[in-house]
C-alpha cells in the first residue's frame, strides 16, 4: 500500500501511464493522490472523493506545494483533501467552483451587503483576488495587508468631487480584514504555525487597536446636539437619543418593524443576527408613529430628504457639523449617543 506521508517512498514513485496519480486511502470514500514529475523532482497532489448522490468520484487538483518544506507537504495536502471531501459529501457542487480568493469571497458575501462593500474596496481590485486557493500562502496575505495599511481611508467627498483622506487606523484595518478572513476560514484549514502554509497568521488583528467608547453625553448635552442638527438629520439623531440601537440598525428599520398596538419594535439585523423585540416607552413610541405617516410597510422609518435611507457615509458629516455648533467634544460620534442612552438605562435599573 502506498504511503505518501513518507518522503522517501514518494521520491521512489514513477510516473504512471496516462498521468494517473498514485493513490492513498485516507478514509472511506476519500483518497489523496500524488503524481510524480517526469523531471524527477517534486510532483502534483490530487484528491478524489465519493459523491453519493451521483454515484461517482469527484476529483480535484491540489497543486505542488512547492513553497512548503518537504516534511510539511503531506500534512497540508491531507488537510486540503479533507476539506474537499467534506464539501463533496455535503453536496459540494459550489465548492468545486471556488478556485480563487475572489471566488471564496463572493460565496461568503452572498446576502451580506456590509461585507460586499468592504470586499469591493479591499479584495476584488487587488492582486490577491486572482491567487488560487490551493496556492495561497502567508506571504500573499502579508503583502495584501501591507497594501491595505498603506491605503488612505476616505473621510468624505464634497460636491466638487474632491476627496479628503486620512491614514488608515489600525482599528479600520482590523475591520477591513474581517470579511476576507471569514471567507478563507470557510474553505481553508489553518496551516502549520510559523510556516508559509499558515495563511491565517497574516490576518491576525492589531492588538489594542479598538478603543473603548467611553465618551458620555448627558441629557442636556444631547438636547444641545439635537438643537444644532439641521432639519434633515434631526429625526435620525433624535432616534439615536431615544433608542439604544447601533446607528446602522436604526437606519435599517422598516415601517413594518414597529407594532403600534403593542408599542414593540422588532430588530432583526443587529450584531447578533437574531431577531428580537423591545418594548418602547410612550415617548419613543409616539416619536416613531410621527415618522411613519404615509409610509408603506417596506419603507425605512428614517429617510433623508431624497427618500433614501441613512448610512454611515450620510450621517457622520451632519453629526460632525452639529457637534461643532453645540460646542461638544470633537470625538462625539453616532456611537456616542448609543453608549449614552444605554448608560442612562443601566443607571435607571
Amino acid at each position: 500500500m502506498t504511503d505518501l506521508s513518507r518522503i522517501g517512498e514518494r521520491e521512489k514513485l514513477k510516473p504512471r501511464k496516462g498521468d494517473e496519480p498514485h493513490w492513498q486511502r485516507l478514509r472511506r470514500g476519500s483518497y489523496l493522490g500524488y503524481r510524480p514529475s517526469k523531471r524527477g523532482v517534486g510532483g502534483i497532489w490530487f484528491v478524489r472523493a465519493l459523491d453519493q448522490d451521483k454515484g461517482c468520484y469527484q476529483r480535484k487538483k491540489l497543486g505542488d506545494y512547492a513553497l512548503l518544506d518537504r516534511h510539511e507537504i503531506f500534512g497540508q495536502a491531507r488537510q486540503d483533501a479533507e476539506i474537499f471531501t467534506r464539501s463533496v459529501e455535503s453536496g459540494g457542487v459550489a465548492v468545486r467552483t471556488l478556485i480563487t480568493v475572489a471566488d471564496a469571497c463572493i460565496a461568503y458575501a452572498e446576502g451580506k451587503p456590509a461585507s460586499v462593500g468592504i470586499l469591493n474596496r479591499t479584495v476584488y481590485s487587488d492582486p490577491i483576488a486572482k491567487v488560487s486557493l490551493d496556492k495561497l500562502r502567508r506571504h500573499h496575505l502579508r503583502s495584501w495587508r501591507k497594501r491595505l495599511e498603506e491605503t488612505p481611508a476616505l473621510i468624505t467627498r464634497n460636491k466638487g468631487g474632491k476627496t479628503r483622506t486620512k491614514p488608515r487606523a489600525p482599528s479600520t484595518v482590523n475591520r477591513d480584514m474581517v470579511p476576507l478572513r471569514a471567507a478563507l476560514t470557510q474553505v481553508l484549514s489553518p496551516g502549520a504555525p510559523n510556516t508559509e502554509a499558515a495563511w491565517q497568521e497574516a490576518l491576525k488583528p492589531n492588538k489594542g487597536a479598538d478603543k473603548r467608547r467611553t465618551l458620555f453625553l448627558d441629557r442636556e448635552e444631547r438636547r444641545q446636539l439635537l438643537a444644532a442638527c439641521d432639519r434633515e438629520s434631526e429625526p435620525f439623531v433624535r432616534g439615536m437619543c431615544l433608542l439604544p440601537l447601533r446607528p446602522g440598525v436604526l437606519a435599517g428599520l422598516r415601517a413594518a418593524d414597529f407594532d403600534r398596538r403593542t408599542r414593540s419594535l422588532t430588530i432583526g439585523t443587529d450584531k447578533t443576527g437574531t431577531p428580537r423585540q423591545i418594548s418602547l416607552p410612550p415617548s419613543a413610541a409616539d416619536f416613531l408613529v410621527s415618522q411613519l405617516d404615509g409610509k408603506l410597510p417596506a419603507a425605512p422609518i428614517f429617510t433623508r430628504d431624497t427618500g433614501s435611507p441613512w448610512n454611515k457615509d450620510s450621517w457622520k458629516h451632519p453629526i460632525k457639523i452639529a457637534v461643532r455648533k453645540a460646542k461638544l467634544p470633537d470625538e462625539v460620534a453616532a456611537y456616542t449617543l448609543r453608549h449614552s442612552v444605554i448608560t442612562d438605562l443601566v443607571r435607571a435599573g
